[in-house]
């Protein structure tokens, strides 16, 4: 599905009052503060890709404040992923503040007050991603709200190439393409921003933290062993067994209820996927889990459907998001 947005023809009183009420549709409230109400024009398309959103907008000068009575009776917490095509937009967050320009790309996370702005017309990218989509697979994104990321080369680069290419081409796909798009914007995302070295020593992050990441990031790569167990993972990243266990400590989570969690949503991201067409057996088998029986009981006490069923539903778009 694809929508299209503009003041063009709406009079030049009610312009600002349409463009917020616009906003909050495709993204989330927010206040506005325009510089020149009367004289304000602005566009939005916006592309729906699976669970991810993604939209292209130019506007005049314009000030996006997002105030903490805005999202407390909100239940599903969102990333911003921009990446400005022209003009420098600011954005602090969480005291921290950061310049971007176009050749970059920032996150904003939606339950944090925030403040965004550009001070000359504005041409701009924007992704919106649910938070539960990078936190099993970036640890604490809320973190790197401070960082401008590279959008001009590596996965930053084809993370940025794919934004241009999705709309020339989005009418020709299915909706199967379209989130397996959306699915591969996400990779693209998490790639560039794992790929910066910055994400490793950021905000509070200390050495601990750094072989988290790096504990976390092999298990992923090997999900699929069913001999993964802590003893193979401190082997295969030169720690000790205690360590380990040291490092997890302040997760609040084991090394096993993290390698399950991790599973269970490989499991359901790939029956949610039209794209596998894999029996329910094989993709448990895959991810790790050779009994059949005992996956379906894991998989129903944590999503509160079989995954037979979940799979079914989710693909007739019967089932609500989860």
């Amino acid at each position: 599905m694809k929508r299209t947005i503009t003041t063009a023809n709406t009079p030049a009183m009610d312009r600002s009052s349409y463009w917020h009420e616009a906003i909050a549709r495709a993204y989330f409230p927010l206040n506005l503060r325009f510089r020149s109400p009367g004289d304000f024009s602005g566009d939005l398309s916006i592309w729906q890709l699976g669970d991810v959103s993604l939209s292209r907008f130019t506007s005049e000068a314009l000030q996006y404040r997002r105030l903490s009575n805005h999202f407390k009776t909100e239940r599903d917490e969102h990333f911003l992923v921009t990446v400005p095509a022209r003009s420098e937009v600011y954005f602090p967050q969480c005291g921290k503040d950061v310049h971007c320009n176009p050749g970059g790309f920032i996150l904003e996370r939606n339950h944090e007050p925030y403040e965004f702005s550009h001070n000359e017309v504005a041409d701009l990218w924007a992704m919106k991603v649910e938070a539960k989509a990078l936190g099993g697979r970036i640890r604490q994104p809320d973190s790197f709200c401070s960082l401008q990321f590279d959008a001009s080369q590596g996965a930053g680069g084809l993370f940025s190439d794919l934004l241009h290419l999705i709309p020339l081409r989005f009418d020709a796909m299915t909706e199967e393409v379209h989130a397996t798009v959306g699915q591969q914007l996400v990779d693209l995302l998490v790639l560039a921003v794992k790929g910066d070295e910055r994400t490793l020593t950021t905000g509070n992050s200390t050495v601990c933290e750094a072989h988290l990441t790096l504990i976390e990031s092999f298990i992923r790569k090997n999900l699929s062993d069913r001999q993964l167990d802590p003893e193979t993972i401190a082997r295969a990243c030169g720690i000790s067994m205690r360590y380990l266990h040291e490092v997890f400590r302040d997760t609040n989570q084991t090394v096993g209820s993290w390698i399950r969690d991790q599973r269970l949503e490989a499991w359901r991201a790939a029956l949610k996927d039209q794209a596998y067409h894999q029996s329910v057996a094989e993709i448990a088998n895959r991810w790790g889990f050779g009994d059949q029986a005992q996956f379906s009981r894991i998989f129903k006490a944590q999503f509160g459907i079989p995954p037979k069923e979940f799979r079914e539903q989710t693909r007739a778009g019967r089932l609500a998001q989860r």
